[in-house]
């Protein structure tokens, strides 16, 4: 039985990664009895590379509710990134599909002839779309805007403070039990109510000479950081490698490693400390530069020596991200793990008042019992699953999946997930087979767990539901995803006898 999974193995690895391999020579649909097709996958989930790991397996019709496997279907595993499932189900439900993230600008003072006599204040509600991520790759278009929007009022000098307001959100910048060794990543950007650029900075690293330190500069260009530039350019023929480090609780980052001489730009990111601290000194610059003489300083609320009060401030302005059918794409097709926890924070402002990761979790575990999940079993404490500490279970992950299914809301929450062999997580894997253009899933990946949820059409059309888990397993994380993806394939090629 051994050698024939990894038969199926070695076969599936060559068909998806044969250039030549096209549609018409896909094989032909396979018919099967449901108790064939289980035996089938009992086959494939027996595969002695994971005899020391754990697999937690539901799949399941969404016509008849009939079950065509399971395997630990009860039993909790980490879920990685298959935690933004339960995030942008319950975004979509509690907020709505066109909900958009506001952002607030007042001016405390007089406008007297160009100068505004006062302080100029950004209310933050959790905004994770100011960036370049929807404004063509400019990262401060909208601040841009902002002073566009001064200079036709007049203003051209504030003589106060420009003063970031982050009280819709704790300060809880990192997860409940992330790892203290991802500080510096891209992928554990501290959240926040007011928020740049993911809260990341992008290092741009280009080649010299030879023996020389390579140039490095940094986006946005803001005097909130200092760059420690440890790169050296090597020769074309010699190895290369580029790390950084941002040392805790500063802003001080470290890039060293080696570039070769005449190779592309090199870009990296690092994180950032105190989000709105970074904010609003990058807003201040960009006001500067657009004409806007700030006389005085950029301030985090949290360091004023008394509350802010708005009666009797004029909101000069608000802006409005792009709708939440936007942003769960973003969640979803690239696991972002920001977008997540901005999402869940926003969540429980909303719904509890306050924005912190457990009153979003509080608001969005009122909706299991619909779905048919226990609130009380099963373990979420973040928003992106980067936390090791959340728990699930792969029934808990097929009901939510099977109920979204059912609801007005299953359109947005299905084009947010990758697709086989398209975009995103999947965009290259389950290529050239049926499973391309079919398979709807989210990935999951943080050390010796790997996951895999979505839906798939099988061979009748029959939409089907399914979460793959895998956890605690010492193979190459590759062999997961072969295992995962020849499940899809056989699904998606599965008919009824």
């Amino acid at each position: 039985m051994q050698s024939k999974v990894l038969l199926f193995l070695l076969i599936f690895t060559a068909c998806i990664s044969a250039q030549e391999v096209q549609y018409d020579t896909i094989p032909k649909y396979s018919y099967a009895t449901v108790s064939e097709l289980w035996q089938q996958m009992e086959d494939i989930f027996n595969d002695p590379n994971f005899s020391n790991a754990n697999w937690g397996v539901v799949i399941q019709s969404l016509v008849t509710g009939e079950y065509l496997y399971k395997r630990n279907e009860n039993k909790l595993f980490m879920p990685a990134s298959n935690t933004k499932l339960f995030t942008t189900s319950a975004g979509l439900l509690l907020l709505g599909n066109n909900y958009r993230f506001k952002t607030e600008i007042y001016m405390k003072g007089i406008i007297d002839g160009s100068i505004l006599k006062g302080d100029l204040i950004v209310k933050g509600f959790g905004d994770p779309a100011i960036s370049g991520r929807f404004y063509n790759e400019n990262i401060t278009q909208i601040f841009e805007l902002w002073a566009d929007s001064l200079l036709e009022r007049g203003i051209d000098e504030i003589s106060g403070n420009i003063i970031g307001d982050d009280n819709a959100f704790d300060d809880k910048g990192l997860g409940n039990g992330w790892s203290w060794d991802y500080e510096s990543d891209w992928y554990a950007a501290p959240s926040g109510a007011l928020s740049l650029n993911d809260n990341c900075v992008d290092i741009i690293i280009n080649p010299t000479k030879p023996g020389l330190k390579a140039n490095i500069t940094s986006v946005p260009a803001s005097k909130y950081i200092i760059i420690n530039n440890n790169v050296i350019t090597v020769h074309k023929d010699s190895a290369a490698d580029i790390n950084l480090h941002r040392e805790r609780g500063t802003n001080i980052i470290t890039v060293y490693g080696r570039i070769k001489e005449g190779s592309e730009t090199i870009k990296r990111f690092s994180t950032i400390n105190n989000p709105t601290q970074y904010y609003v000194v990058v807003l201040s610059e960009i006001l500067n530069k657009k004409g806007i003489r700030v006389k005085g300083f950029p301030i985090d609320v949290d360091d004023l020596s008394e509350p802010l009060f708005y009666d009797g401030m004029n909101l000069l302005f608000t802006h409005y991200s792009p709708g939440l059918k936007e942003i769960v794409k973003v969640i979803n097709k690239n696991s972002q793990n920001f977008f997540a926890e901005q999402l869940i924070k926003t969540i429980g402002y909303e719904k509890e008042g306050y924005g912190s990761a457990s009153n979003g979790i509080t608001a969005a575990k009122k909706l299991f019992s619909d779905m048919g999940i226990n609130p009380d079993g099963l373990q979420i404490v973040d928003g992106s699953g980067l936390s090791r500490l959340n728990l699930v279970s792969p029934n808990h992950i097929v009901s939510l999946l099977g109920y979204m299914y059912k609801d007005e809301q299953f359109l947005h929450f299905y084009n947010s997930l990758p697709i086989a062999g398209v975009d995103g997580s999947l965009a290259k894997r389950m290529r050239k087979a049926r499973t391309q253009n079919n398979v709807r899933a989210k990935t999951g990946f943080i050390g010796a767990a790997r996951c895999l949820s979505g839906y798939v059409f099988t061979g009748d059309k029959e939409p089907v539901a399914f979460s793959i888990l895998a956890n605690n397993f010492t193979v190459p994380v590759v062999l997961a995803d072969l295992i995962q993806d020849l499940v899809c394939l056989r699904l998606a090629n599965f008919k009824r006898k």
